[in-house]
């Protein structure tokens, strides 16, 4: 009941700290603004294959976003709290038992100690330095590798500190995080469970039990819970962020333009968490069953590595052509504590002569041989990006259901137009995707490297400075191919999904006239 006392409250609470805001000091700026993002979407294969007998999919989602920010000559405030669900997920009327439904996003404070472009003040030994600590998202270059994964209505943020330098065109910023479930009193050590587990779970004989604590149970794809290694089990592995986050986080990023070209750096260690494959038996009347799962209760973390660098040179008067050129490796060990070597290279071309603009690329990303000996894990993983931009919008890789174990070949075509107003834009891309390395099908023969191909046809128009629509439209060619990639039973998908979307994205300022 207090949880829903705080939620009627809430809105009340914020425009009182704003009122209080206004009044501390009339040279720093504060600025209120919110958003209310409602997508519809119809799915009929988004994200993976779907099989035989399976029917599409329709509803609607909505973001609510209240976002505070307060400005002085020493200090940054930032506060975003956000409402994310679908429509009809409660019904009309609720009770106090249905909980708080608000979360924030991002709570974070940067403290400012040095800027020479403000009088304010009398010594800065730098052109500019700053602490940021606080519940923030990391957005670097294009989000590739690190991003806030804005086209989820759930976005992405960590729970960080970061240095922040500027100092003659240069810029460096040294972050580092760490997580924890508990406070540690009664607690022994800092053992850390990274995911956010389901309350319930389905034992290996189907019913129903209590996840076991400090267990992330495996599950098949009939719901039940499946020991490591049997058939069954849908071992298809994505994105950190996805399935296991990390235990701790550090990076240095160091950027600099020369010209019209920019140079990017990243190195970047994250550590995950040790665990044990482990089962607790359950007996529900004459039926005993097992929950088989992950158990996180051992001592160290694996501990991974993420270096390289990202170049953007742009020729003619007004960046008319645009280059992108990047290399990445990845060293150390994976989560699961096998050894890691693995790397992806990008590469682009953007010509925009007027108001239709043109891109060419390709992206490649590492895997595994399924025909090769070695034990170490050459599978990339990108990190905490921002799939959705790089590798079709219907989200096959790197994203939702996972990714290939035998990486991605992914070159792309793109064209767009822009509205000389810029208030319509309409774009078709088109991706055509191959596996890195070698697979096999249930007989050991080797499998057809080319997935399938993808186009994605994405309009947008702006109604006016705050309010704008979107429309998309994705379909796929896949082949047999994909079925292995996505772990599905040969010959029982449908090889032509397809995906469409309908948003509508309303940002005011509330401050403003």
């Amino acid at each position: 009941m207090y949880k829903n006392v705080l939620n009627q409250y809430t809105i009340p609470a914020i425009a009182f700290i704003i009122v209080c805001f206004s009044s501390l000091n009339a040279n720093a700026q504060l600025s209120f603004a919110g958003q209310l993002r409602t997508r519809g979407e119809f799915r009929d294969g988004y994200g993976t294959l779907q099989t035989t007998g399976y029917k599409d999919a329709a509803f609607v989602s909505q973001r609510t976003r209240l976002t505070l920010d307060y400005k002085s000559s020493k200090l940054i405030f930032h506060t975003s709290v956000q409402d994310v669900r679908l429509w009809g997920q409660d019904a009309s009327t609720i009770t106090p038992a249905d909980g708080n439904k608000l979360s924030l996003h991002e709570a974070w404070a940067e403290i400012i100690l040095s800027n020479k472009k403000d009088t304010s003040f009398k010594i800065s030994p730098v052109d500019y330095f700053a602490i940021k600590a606080g519940r923030q998202e990391l957005v670097y270059d294009d989000e590739r590798l690190l991003g806030n994964l804005d086209w989820t209505q759930q976005g992405r943020r960590h729970d960080a500190i970061v240095l922040k330098l500027l100092q003659n065109g240069w810029q460096l910023d040294l972050g580092a995080a760490f997580n924890q479930n508990s406070d540690a009193i009664n607690y022994n050590g800092t053992f850390y469970t990274p995911a956010n587990i389901p309350a319930t779970v389905k034992d290996s004989k189907g019913n129903l039990v209590n996840t076991p604590a400090n267990l992330i149970p495996l599950v098949n794809s009939a719901g039940l819970s499946a020991k490591n290694g049997s058939p069954a089990y849908l071992n298809s592995p994505g994105s950190n962020a996805a399935t296991q986050n990390y235990k701790a986080l550090e990076y240095l990023y160091v950027a600099k333009k020369f010209s019209k070209t920019k140079i990017s750096g990243l190195f970047l260690a994250d550590q995950f968490s040790k665990y044990i494959l482990d089962s607790v038996k359950n007996t529900s009347g004459t039926d005993v069953g097992y929950v088989y799962g992950k158990r996180f209760n051992q001592t160290g973390v694996n501990t991974r590595y993420t270096t390289g660098l990202l170049i953007n040179p742009a020729f003619g008067d007004k960046n008319q052509l645009a280059l992108t050129g990047g290399f990445y490796y990845q060293g150390g060990h994976d989560r699961d504590g096998s050894e890691l070597s693995a790397y992806t290279f990008t590469a682009s071309v953007a010509y925009k002569p007027n108001v239709l603009s043109y891109t060419a690329g390709w992206d490649y990303l590492s895997g595994n041989d399924a025909f090769s000996t070695s034990k170490t894990n050459h599978r990339f993983d990108p990190l905490y990006g921002t799939p959705h931009k790089f590798w079709g919008y219907m989200d096959y890789f790197y994203a939702v259901s996972g990714s290939p174990t035998g990486g991605l070949s992914n070159p792309y075509l793109k064209i767009k137009y822009t509205s000389s107003n810029s208030r319509f834009t309409t774009e078709l891309a088109n991706h055509y995707f191959m596996l890195a390395k070698d697979q096999k099908d249930i007989n050991g023969n080797p499998v057809s490297k080319y997935l399938g191909t993808e186009f994605d046809l994405t309009t947008g128009y702006k109604l006016n400075k705050f309010t704008g629509i979107d429309l998309g439209f994705s379909y796929m060619a896949a082949t047999r191919s994909m079925e292995y990639a996505k772990n599905i039973t040969p010959g029982t998908a449908n090889l032509k999904p397809v995906w469409a979307y309908l948003q509508l994205n309303i940002k005011p300022e509330f401050l403003n006239k």
